[in-house]
């Protein structure tokens, strides 16, 4: 599929499974932050509107204000945090990179890149818009016998 030119009659028909759709104050900075820091590609960019790919992934990101009829706006504070209680975990980003590349483009590190005991190396950043990402990778064999 083509997501540059693909319409939104066609790309909503073609979406299965699980969907993520993240409502933010600015989609050109979200884009901005999720690209540089886990290395996503933007399509559709607008004020409105991107698709977002991760991987083999595809969630969405919409304006505010292009969920004025969505009784859903109503349940989004006013202020950051938006998605608290949620982490959404990237299996695909090495958590080191992630936190490098976090500060300079308006995260800020919850949990620095640290081994955990069930296999994986993470970090959490709260993007500027409130979502707790999580970028991880499995431990390497000597930092499995480390922990």
């Amino acid at each position: 599929m083509d997501y540059e030119t693909v319409t939104p009659e066609t790309f909503g028909a073609s979406l299965r499974g699980l969907g993520l759709n993240l409502l933010v104050r600015d989609v050109l900075a979200e884009s901005a932050f999720l690209t540089e820091v886990f290395d996503m590609t933007a399509h559709r960019l607008s004020t409105d509107f991107a698709i977002m790919i991760y991987g083999d992934q595809v969630m969405q990101l919409h304006a505010d204000h292009t969920y004025a009829a969505n009784p859903i706006l109503g349940l989004v504070p006013e202020r950051p945090p938006r998605g608290a209680g949620a982490s959404l975990h990237l299996f695909d980003s090495d958590p080191d990179t992630a936190a490098a590349r976090a500060d300079g483009a308006g995260g800020m590190i919850l949990q620095p890149p640290t081994n955990k005991p069930h296999g994986l190396r993470e970090c959490c950043i709260l993007c500027p818009n409130g979502y707790a990402w999580v970028a991880s990778r499995p431990l390497t064999a000597t930092e499995r016998t480390t922990l």
